[in-house]
């Protein structure tokens, strides 16, 4: 009987405070990360492209499949089997009654904050390698403006639309046009009170 492979879902949501401490670990984002990128793989080439023991990132694996996040895959030979993310997308509560839960909730989006701007860095550090045309491409920039939460919602919904038509090509590497490369969109939207000046209606 042959297995066939999966379909990846959109996205999973992580609910459960353990999950969501389980989660804001960096190695696990990152493994999670590029298992959707280029997995299947197994813990192996997972040490070869993180830098970590084959021990750490198959400890981190199982983590990761605890809490449904990663599975194993169809294929391998004994002990070396792949692995891949069962979603594309992984999300989390932005408030939650539930006090364990809005703190492990904030504790990820701060890990994972702290990650995206460590890969940031690191591109920064290399992007003199990149073709002219690219660092012209590349934006890094900030623009601070006055709206209610309502408005700050809807901006967030029509920036996904915008950007929802190139995230099929993650999917369907036919889809990708020649000449292109990964890149990183972080969009990261908070209310500045060092900036805000008066009356910056927070109510208070």
């Amino acid at each position: 009987m042959t297995e066939q492979p999966q379909e990846q879902s959109h996205s999973i949501e992580l609910t459960d405070p353990r999950a969501l401490r389980a989660y804001a670990h960096p190695t696990r984002m990152t493994l999670v990360g590029l298992l959707r990128a280029n997995g299947p793989f197994t813990a192996t080439r997972a040490a070869e492209l993180t830098g970590e023991s084959v021990a750490s990132c198959s400890y981190h694996l199982r983590m990761l499949a605890k809490y449904g996040l990663v599975e194993q895959a169809p294929g391998g030979k004994g002990r070396e089997k792949p692995w891949r993310a069962t979603a594309r997308f992984t999300a989390w509560p932005d408030h939650s009654e539930d006090a364990a839960v809005a703190q492990a909730a904030d504790a990820l989006t701060a890990a994972a904050t702290e990650l995206h701007f460590q890969r940031v860095l690191k591109a920064m550090g290399r992007r003199q390698a990149l073709p002219a045309e690219w660092r012209e491409a590349e934006q890094f920039d900030d623009t601070l403006l006055h709206l209610t939460p309502g408005e700050l919602t809807e901006l967030g919904q029509r920036v996904q639309e915008l950007l929802r038509p190139y995230e099929e090509r993650e999917a369907d590497p036919a889809r990708r046009p020649e000449g292109s490369l990964p890149v990183a969109v972080l969009r990261i939207a908070f209310v500045d009170r060092e900036m805000g000046g008066q009356g910056d209606g927070a109510g208070e």
